[in-house]
């Protein structure tokens, strides 16, 4: 079994290599996040608070690559540093709901019966609800602010895993290797973890990436609505809340910075998770 996993994942590691839009957007989120990074450490686009960097609603130029807003502030700097609070948002949010729907849905896929029909009855109530919806609620009764953000986003975006989780549970507790280390005496707790689990990483993976994408595109409509970051924090939604009555008067820069930046990262996650699933899909390998 060891040998098969480390098979699949070689396998698909190497028929990543060979697609070259993979390799783009691979190289495409690597690049946002060595801008994260880098913006966190302070070592550039640290002056996105400064006023008067240069005249007010300065249009891209040599000195200012992407103009200044209205007070004078380096538009590339604040996108920059928007940069990090999105990839901050992406990591903490799926850092909340993995672990719900990974656990919920392990343990209807597992034990069934009653245990099931909970984690059915849950997760379908909280389906039956507009995701952005919720996540508006929530993020209006915890106040603005990246933490409650994150935690708006997670406690809202489990619920696509946890179906996935327990019908792949369903599937793997009914194979021979599960029934032999039935027969052995292994706990539950260790069939789960230590057996199936490690049999749905490739399914936890791809949703991993959803769920990032997801997280980012909250925070930005969250910011843009003024329930996400904290004022004076960087975010392309506020952004483009700022920008969006500065088309009028052909003041476009700031608008087409946040969404251009928005977009890239979201497509080049999207077309790399595409791969991503077809290289870990044993049947496109037949």
């Amino acid at each position: 079994m060891i040998l098969k996993k480390n098979s699949l994942w070689a396998d698909a590691i190497k028929r990543i290599k060979k697609d070259k839009i993979a390799l783009v957007s691979f190289f495409i989120i690597c690049f946002y996040f060595a801008l994260a990074i880098l913006a966190k450490l302070g070592l550039i686009a640290t002056n996105y608070a400064e006023p008067n960097l240069g005249p007010n609603y300065a249009p891209p130029s040599a000195e200012f690559w992407l103009g200044t807003d209205i007070f004078g502030r380096s538009v590339l700097s604040r996108v920059v540093q928007g940069t990090k609070t999105a990839i901050t948002i992406g990591f903490l949010a799926s850092s909340v709901s993995i672990p719900i729907g990974v656990t919920l849905g392990a343990l209807a896929g597992y034990f069934g019966r009653w245990v099931d029909d909970l984690v059915v009855w849950f997760y379908t109530t909280v389906a039956s609800i507009p995701g952005i919806l919720l996540i508006v609620s929530l993020s209006y009764v915890l106040g603005p602010g990246l933490v409650n953000a994150f935690i708006a986003i997670g406690l809202t975006s489990w619920v696509r895993l946890c179906r996935v989780v327990r019908g792949e549970f369903i599937k793997h507790k009914n194979r021979e290797y599960a029934h032999a280390a039935q027969a052995l005496g292994f706990s539950h707790i260790r069939r789960i973890f230590i057996h199936i689990l490690p049999n749905v990483y490739p399914i936890i993976l791809i949703n991993f990436s959803l769920s990032f994408v997801f997280a980012i595109k909250s925070e930005v409509i969250l910011s843009y609505l003024g329930l996400g970051v904290e004022i004076g924090t960087p975010s392309w939604g506020v952004m483009i809340n700022d920008a969006k009555l500065e088309l009028a008067r052909g003041i476009w820069w700031q608008l087409g910075a946040a969404t251009g930046f928005m977009f890239f990262l979201v497509l080049a996650f999207n077309l790399f998770n595409d791969s991503l699933r077809d290289a870990l899909d044993p049947k496109s390998r037949q």
